[in-house]
């Protein structure tokens, strides 16, 4: 007897393992595929609610409601996208999961093998089909797991079935206990697709025979899901935490009409498709989701307002993304708003290298956590930098324009650089936290205090060069070459110091102790390095702003485009060694 309850339990597990497995496979080979085009996408689908809703359908469909929620939080996050524009988006996503069961509804069990083999097969033909190999994979582990699950349920239905009919959406009681069980279990395993997806295993193994047993539980997978998007948002700033603030407000008023209105609803799917219980319980998903979200999308501004209302903050809201589309017209009016983000940029990498201080001298997980998600906010603010400079070039820009695209766009891929560095230095603090010989004393620490001081200054006289309204940029560079030159003094006494530290005289440290002093050095020498460059590129005569271009609208230029060159002329000398 155990042995069998041993083996069904197995069996259970591993096809919900299969079934997660193959959600996050194809989520991850949808987004590969689809490569930064999602994340330009998606800042874009915020010039109207219905491109903001009818995006995110699209991408909570391709790559499930956990991966869209998350990329959300995450682009409010870094200021690329405002609350009010994330709503329409954020009540998309919602309607694109309930989209993506209704297609795993179908039972396609049986050709699971053969999705699989395709899948597999495309990931061995060509790099360039790796990715959808991957994802068709995914697609076939789902079905798969599905078939799994129910195929370990269906010879015990009948000691399932006095279990489950408690949950009985007919009743309050039995509404209640399914909707918490389907959110306990949502927030345990961290997919709602997957709990639905257990729905349906129980559905086709006849242990649930009605849509009163399953609406229960789809209403409390629904609510369960907000917690990726609130995992998400742990560390990031106030207006991503209101995102996913809003994100579980609409699933749990969404449920609110669905729970009073429920014997409406198992009529009205009833007569839509008669006895197809896993259709019904697909088409419920989608319906009480579907309704709600059309309902507060004509007020999504008033619906951000009342997230901003409920979710309070004393400290002003961060700063946001100066990339406006709309400036892309007037191309100096959008090149001065990129040298503005680029010091929202050089702002970001200043907090992040405070924190790393804070962090050298008392260890907080959360200060860690804002460090990673400052991190992950440059990577993400890069994209859309790039994204933008390569609209300007479609326009007719001068020799001027054009040459300061290209010094815009080597400062901010440095500023990204400066951001790895900050990164690395958190690394270092964490690799030594709790190892005795890797204290620094005294010494050591006011050695590296100086250093990190001077760092400060390099980065905040930066951020203040980054300034459309200054004019002279030549002049705020050679102020910051100057304090680079005083920190490069700095620096060769600390590694003179260290040097003679073998010697027991200097800072006496210990060995392994100086290999990760040095590394220190390393990493602030090296975001220097990169603030000089910037520096060096301001210095630049195209590094200017012309007032009296500001508001020339410029329109398309067709420029010529080259001919195919013959590589075989080029390859030929190359091989000939």
């Amino acid at each position: 007897m155990l042995h069998h309850v041993l083996f069904i339990t197995g069996q259970l597990l591993g096809g919900l393992g299969l079934f997660i497995f193959g959600i996050n496979l194809m989520t991850d080979g949808l987004c590969r595929a689809a490569g930064n085009r999602l994340r330009a996408i998606l800042t874009k689908a915020t010039s109207s609610r219905f491109a903001g809703i009818g995006m995110g359908t699209l991408l909570s469909f391709l790559v499930h409601s956990g991966a869209a929620t998350a990329m959300l939080v995450s682009f409010i996050n870094a200021g690329l996208i405002e609350l009010p524009a994330s709503i329409p988006i954020m009540l998309g996503a919602n309607i694109g999961t309930t989209l993506s069961m209704q297609l795993i509804s179908f039972n396609l069990s049986e050709y699971c093998f053969l999705v699989i083999s395709a899948g597999f097969l495309l990931q061995l033909i060509s790099p360039c089909t790796r990715n959808i190999g991957r994802a068709l994979l995914g697609f076939g582990l789902i079905f798969l797991g599905m078939s799994t699950m129910s195929n370990a349920i269906r010879p015990y239905r009948d000691l399932l079935i006095p279990i489950l009919s408690r949950i009985d959406g007919n009743t309050i009681q039995g509404m209640l206990s399914g909707i918490f069980l389907a959110f306990a279990i949502t927030i345990l395993i961290q997919s709602s697709g997957a709990t639905i997806g257990m729905l349906f295993a129980l559905i086709s193994a006849g242990v649930i025979s009605d849509l009163s047993g399953a609406f229960p539980i789809i209403i409390g997978a629904n609510i369960g899901k907000c917690s990726t998007a609130l995992l998400a948002c742990i560390g990031t700033n106030i207006n991503a935490r209101r995102s996913a603030f809003s994100h579980f407000l609409f699933n749990l008023l969404a449920a609110l009409p669905a729970v009073i209105f429920a014997p409406l609803y198992y009529q009205f799917l009833s007569r839509l498709t008669p006895g197809e219980i896993i259709h019904q319980a697909a088409n419920a998903n989608v319906l009480f989701i579907a309704v709600a979200a059309l309902f507060i999308l004509p007020f999504s501004r008033l619906y951000a307002r009342l997230t901003t209302w409920l979710v309070w903050s004393r400290r002003p809201a961060p700063a946001v993304s100066h990339l406006d589309t709309r400036l892309l017209a007037t191309p100096e009016q959008a090149i001065s708003a990129t040298i503005r983000e680029l010091r929202r940029c050089v702002a970001i990498c200043e907090e992040s290298f405070q924190l790393n201080i804070l962090l050298l001298l008392h260890h907080k997980n959360t200060t860690v956590l804002k460090i990673r998600k400052n991190e992950n906010n440059l990577n993400d603010i890069k994209v859309a930098v790039t994204d933008y400079l390569s609209q300007l070039t479609n326009l007719y820009l001068s020799h001027r324009q054009s040459l300061l695209l290209q010094h815009l766009n080597n400062s901010m891929a440095n500023i990204e650089r400066i951001g790895d560095h900050i990164d690395r230095l958190c690394d270092l603090t964490l690799e030594r936290r709790g190892h005795r010989k890797l204290r620094f004393n005294d010494e050591g620490l006011e050695a590296l205090t100086n250093l990190f001081k001077g760092t400060a200054e390099a980065l905040a006289m930066l951020r203040e060069s980054l300034n459309p309204d200054i004019r002279d940029f030549k002049k705020q560079a050679e102020r910051i070459l100057q304090v680079r030159n005083e920190y490069a003094d700095i620096s060769r006494s600390t590694k003179q110091a260290l040097a003679e530290s073998l010697s027991h005289k200097g800072i006496g440290l210990h060995p392994a102790a100086g290999l990760y002093f040095n590394q220190y050095i390393m990493c602030l020498d090296r975001i220097v390095k990169h603030v000089k460059f910037i520096a060096i590129t301001e210095m630049q005569s195209q590094f200017s702003i012309k007032m009296k271009k500001m508001k020339y609208a410029i329109g398309e230029q067709n420029y010529d485009i080259p001919a195919r060159a013959d590589l075989e002329k080029y390859l030929g000398p190359l091989l000939d060694d």
